[in-house]
């Protein structure tokens, strides 16, 4: 038996059919792919300025007793005694 018998031929508009329907689905997961970046890109954006917001603070110990003095970034000083 010869490999010739066993293969089956599809019609031409078939081919075309299946191809078109490859291009539709590959346009669409770019378009996901392309949306998916830019709303990571807006979510570490949005982070970034929420995190930005809040103060850092400094606590000092400068004496033996344990009373913390915090800086703000103002430069004033809380609990001082």
């Amino acid at each position: 038996m010869n490999e010739d018998e066993n293969v089956s031929t599809i019609p031409y508009f078939v081919h075309e059919g299946e191809m078109a329907r490859a291009e539709r689905t590959n346009r669409r997961l770019w378009v996901l792919v392309v949306l998916l970046i830019v709303l990571l890109v807006g979510t570490n954006a949005g982070w970034f300025i929420y995190e930005s917001q809040f103060q850092d603070v400094v606590i000092t110990q400068d004496n033996l007793d344990g009373i913390n003095n915090f800086i703000g970034n103002d430069g004033d000083i809380y609990n001082e005694r």
